[in-house]
């Protein structure tokens, strides 16, 4: 453990010397596996700024999609909701309301009670936008968004939508 005025020994494990295979698996992490290297354990530090870009490049992605959609309400919900349940109907009314009240509704991006939130607010001639995320069940984004940005790390969708 190291001392607040203690000197940071760099050991062999901290080495940057390693191959840049090792610290690049962090751009070319498969979509589903980007948010699994946090478990992994210590890595070097170099693979910590590869991650580091990651994240910084969907954050960059994100704030370019959404700069000009105006006021948002963010409605959150169920994938797994069916149209043909009580609760997609209300969603969808729901995201009408919202964009009467000309403000653009943002989700997911996904089905369910994200789809019939932005089915209202595009049929009631509103804007509709979504943050989708990759998954390795391929959840193709909804058929009512006006943009999309599709993003890696789920921390970075939820900060974006909220």
């Amino acid at each position: 453990m190291h001392g607040v005025n203690q000197p940071l020994v760099q050991n062999e494990k901290d080495s940057v010397s390693k191959p840049l295979v090792e610290a690049s698996s962090a751009l070319t992490t498969p979509p589903e596996c980007a948010d699994e290297i946090f478990l992994e354990g210590p890595r070097t530090r170099l693979a910590e700024f590869f991650t580091l870009l990651r994240v910084m490049r969907d954050f960059l992605r994100g704030f370019r999609a959404l700069h000009f959609v105006g006021p948002c309400v963010t409605v959150f919900g169920s994938a797994r909701i069916q149209r043909d349940d009580p609760h997609y109907e209300l969603a969808r009314k729901m995201g009408a309301a919202i964009a009467r009240l000309g403000f653009t509704v943002m989700t997911g991006g996904g089905p369910g009670i994200m789809e019939a939130a932005n089915r209202g607010a595009k049929e009631a001639g509103g804007r509709s936008v979504g943050c989708t995320i990759e998954l390795p069940s391929e959840q193709p984004a909804n058929a009512y968004l006006d943009r999309c940005v599709r993003l890696h790390y789920f921390f970075v969708r939820k900060a974006l939508l909220v």
